[in-house]
């Protein structure tokens, strides 16, 4: 049995070879989330018209597992504590009204996530909260059809939640012909609002039914909900259109006037944009969906706050989830606000002269509610006492992780570009177990070129320093590429009896089909289970021991075999994750707990594994990217990027993750000038230690007199560093920072002070003068020695140079240069003197102007 082991002098000598190879990253997946700051109670000091619009996003999840997860755990599921504490706090937060968003339950044709998703909403009904609702793509039983395809009679929605129900409120004014879309019409400070909650797919049919309405109710805002318009991109940041928001944008918002506000789900994060419509007006586009978060979305709704008297909308992304648990529950994911820049802003919004074209009397109410953003924050964090959140940032460079004692193997992509051909080598930057490609001749995939497989460095995800990915084009169950470490690699029989940690960056190429790409595998542990002692199995007895990969619905899978393969199988389910989207995977397996977590951009899934420790393999075995492994050979190819990945011999927590930095803070100044230094100091050293491969940077401080330039050094794979300087070194006090960086991330910088004392001075006395012979100027220059020594005199001009020597005390030096000019420009003569001033030696450096003439 073979033993791998870590190389850190190699992943040391990687980083620094790669210190000056930097890249700018898109910020990433994950998002970045500060503990929530305490909010003052609101005072009477700030009256304003204001109301609150409630959103409940994506609750498919609570749904799904509130009968064998929550309820279990909690005696309650997220949902009903949503709805709950909307109708506690209605009165208080001036919550007229509330939208859901779709996908209010996970699998369309199971009865439970139906009862789950009735139960919570009817504490809205019992509080007389009215409320608009449609359905996502796990509501319809035909995802793939427009709702004017669907059979609307049969379709579980329409039981659940159709007109008869919505017929109950006091704001519902009516359903599309299929009963999937609705409208309402609330009223909030004195003025109408419209709720228009437009169907999962709405087809033209349903177009000019939400037309109609709109014409029916010419002087109303329109609030106009849908399960899927605006994504978000690969950074998790920036807005990204899709086919459905460009063709609703086309058909029916930009033509509207009176559609303002757009709010939908679908999309994993959070986001937001503006456009223009056809009157020139701003419509503002709004995601929200946190199903991908700790527990299914950990319960976070959306909070909009309406100031008609100042003219804002204020977002605050709340969980009352979170507040409700019990405090021995809670994790760092726990957090009851959310203060990102997409979960937490103001938008500015002059309601009269935004509406003036279609509703010129509109006007705020009577200004007498205080902020009720802070009301709300208030509220959640009165008396709560939670851990620390997880946090993370952009990576400054390609250096920018933590690395992990323990790692068998890292593969990283940068470096490469292009077609993955014969010689293209992905290095494994902690070990020995790099990674090539086969010949796709001997591979038996049917039709794949080379062409196939590139490394691609123009679309990475955000919080991956490595700035790079391999994408595996043109896939299928029957054609295929992957890349493979060697027969002989340590990696192949690496014993994670111990258990492991394993990292990637993976996403879905935008045409992904469950037809072409169903359970096809992006990393896989090859081998063959029915012979290591695996019992007979119905499915997949002849696959590989472990791989990840993806479901027909597109969920991630992780199906891998306890150290005792006797045991049987082990998986672990993601979510639905949406295609074209970057996702960092991690999965540990702690033996002590005996339990395998999959994370998905950083939060624990629901379904995980437990009874398992440690991972059997088929000894002599490789590890593959890029497919399958069944019956002794590669089949069905991965269809979309893998970016770095990373094998550690042990579980791991989220700080030492790929998607966390490097920790900059530790650097040491173990030399550097301190005090007075004498005048004659011409350069000044610094040294000490830091990162490997970071670079230290010296800049005078802020407000800092000092003209020393500025510079910088690499700290070097033994973790030390040094620099000298000697630009700028002149008399005078010297306030420096010296701060270590990696690209553009740079910590807190380090402060050092010294000072140089003055050189003694020599009094001498320059003048100039011109004079004209012959038709030519001639410039003289004099200088006379005011010391009690002699001194040494250069006297330089544009039109020669001359040096005097031993110049005695009253004496000058005097030259006249001739010009050869008629006339003669304007400049300067420099005069350098060099003596002694008790017994020191001097050098003076001085300019001396002259006249045009």
């Amino acid at each position: 049995m073979a033993t791998t082991t870590s190389r850190p002098m190699r992943r040391v000598a990687h980083r620094c070879l790669a210190a000056t190879a930097t890249a700018g990253l898109a910020a990433g997946l994950l998002t970045a989330v500060a503990a929530p700051a305490a909010t003052a109670a609101p005072t009477t000091d700030d009256l304003a018209s204001r109301f609150t619009l409630a959103v409940l996003p994506d609750t498919q999840f609570y749904s799904r597992y509130s009968s064998d997860q929550f309820f279990p755990r909690y005696g309650t599921d997220p949902f009903a504590e949503q709805t709950k504490w909307i109708a506690e706090h209605a009165d208080e937060l001036n919550i007229p009204f509330t939208a859901h968003l779709g996908d209010i339950v996970d699998r369309a044709g199971t009865q439970r996530e139906w009862e789950a998703a009735d139960r919570a909403m009817k504490t809205l009904d019992d509080a007389d909260l009215p409320y608009s609702i449609l359905p996502g793509n796990h509501d319809v039983r035909d995802s793939g059809k427009w709702d004017n395809e669907l059979d609307a009679a049969n379709e579980p929605f329409n039981r659940w939640f159709g007109a008869t129900r919505a017929a109950l409120q006091s704001t519902y004014e009516g359903s599309d012909p299929t009963g999937l879309s609705q409208y309402h019409i609330f009223e909030a400070e004195g003025q109408q609002f419209m709720s228009l909650a437009l169907s999962w797919r709405p087809s033209d049919q349903t177009l000019a039914w939400a037309q109609s309405v709109i014409d029916a109710h010419p002087t109303v805002p329109v609030i106009l909900t849908n399960h899927a318009l605006l994504n978000v991109a690969a950074d998790q940041t920036s807005p990204l259109e899709t086919g459905d928001s460009e063709r609703m944008w086309e058909k029916l918002i930009k033509s509207n006037d009176q559609i303002f506000m757009t709010l939908n789900g679908h999309f994993h994060g959070a986001t937001r944009q503006v456009k223009t419509n056809d009157f020139g007006h701003p419509v503002h586009q709004i995601l929200m969906d946190y199903q991908m978060a700790y527990e299914g979305g950990n319960g976070y709704l959306g909070l909009f706050e309406f100031d008609l008297t100042n003219d804002t909308i204020s977002l605050e992304t709340a969980s009352p989830w979170v507040t409700f648990k019990p405090q021995e529950t809670l994790t760092s994911y726990d957090q009851p606000l959310l203060d990102g820049i997409h979960q937490r802003y103001t938008l500015d919004m002059d309601f009269s002269e935004r509406f003036a074209g279609f509703a010129p009397t509109f006007t705020a109410g009577t200004p007498d509610e205080p902020s009720l953003s802070a009301a709300a924050r208030g509220i959640l964090l009165d008396g709560f006492e939670g851990p620390d959140a997880i946090t993370t940032e952009l990576p400054g460079n390609e250096l920018d992780f933590v690395e992990v004692d323990g790692t068998l193997a890292h593969w990283r992509f940068n470096g490469n570009e292009g077609v993955v051909d014969p010689d293209t080598v992905i290095e494994d930057v902690a070990g020995d177990n790099d990674l090539t490609r086969p010949d796709p001749a001997t591979t038996n995939s049917v039709g794949t070129t080379w062409e196939d497989l590139t490394v691609e460095n123009t679309d990475v995800h955000g919080f991956s320093s490595d700035g790079a990915a391999a994408c595996f084009d043109n896939s299928s169950g029957s054609r295929y590429s992957y890349l493979t470490t060697a027969a002989d690699a340590a990696i192949n029989d690496a014993d994670l009896s111990n258990g492991y940690t394993i990292e990637t960056f993976v996403k879905m190429d935008a045409d992904w089909t469950a037809a072409s790409n169903q359970w096809s595998k992006f990393l896989t542990r090859t081998g063959n289970r029915s012979q290591i002692g695996v019992p007979r199995t119905q499915w997949d007895w002849t696959a590989s021991p472990s791989a990840l990969g993806i479901s027909n619905l597109r969920e991630f899978q992780w199906t891998s075999l306890d150290k005792n393969a006797a045991l049987g199988d082990r998986t672990n389910w993601s979510g639905e994750i949406m295609v074209d989207n970057w996702s960092h995977v991690a999965v540990v397996n702690d033996p002590t707990s005996r339990t395998t977590t999959m994370y998905v951009d950083g939060a624990p899934v629901l379904r995980n594994a437990t009874n398992v420790g440690g991972m059997a393999w088929h000894e002599g075995y490789s590890w593959i990217l890029g497919s399958d492994w069944v019956d002794n050979a590669a089949r069905n190819g991965w269809h979309g990027c893998v970016g770095e990945t990373r094998i550690i011999d042990h579980a791991t927590t989220p700080d030492q993750w790929l998607t966390q930095r490097a920790d900059l803070t530790a650097l040491t100044i173990d030399q550097a000038p301190e005090g007075t230094l004498a005048a004659d100091t011409s350069s000044v050293r610094f040294a000490g230690t830091g990162f490997p491969g970071a670079e230290v940077r010296l800049a005078p401080a802020a407000g800092s007199s000092s003209e020393i330039a500025p510079a910088q050094t690499v700290v070097l794979a033994d973790g030390t560093w040094e620099l000298e300087v000697s630009d700028g070194i002149a008399a005078g006090q010297h306030d420096l920072e010296i701060a270590q960086a990696l690209g553009s991330r740079s910590a807190e910088p380090r402060q050092v002070s010294f000072a140089v004392e003055a050189a003694p001075a020599l009094d001498v006395t320059a003048t100039t003068s011109t004079r004209t012979l012959a038709g030519k100027k001639y410039l003289s220059v004099v200088v006379t020695n005011n010391e009690s020594v002699n001194v040494d005199i250069t006297i330089q001009t544009a039109y020669g140079t001359k040096t005097f020597t031993a110049v005695k005390p009253g004496a000058s030096a005097n030259v006249s240069l001739n010009s050869r000019l008629a006339a003669l420009p304007a400049g300067e003569a420099t005069v350098t003197v060099t003596g002694a001033v008790g017994g020191a030696p001097v050098t003076l450096t001085r300019t001396v102007a002259y006249a045009a003439s």
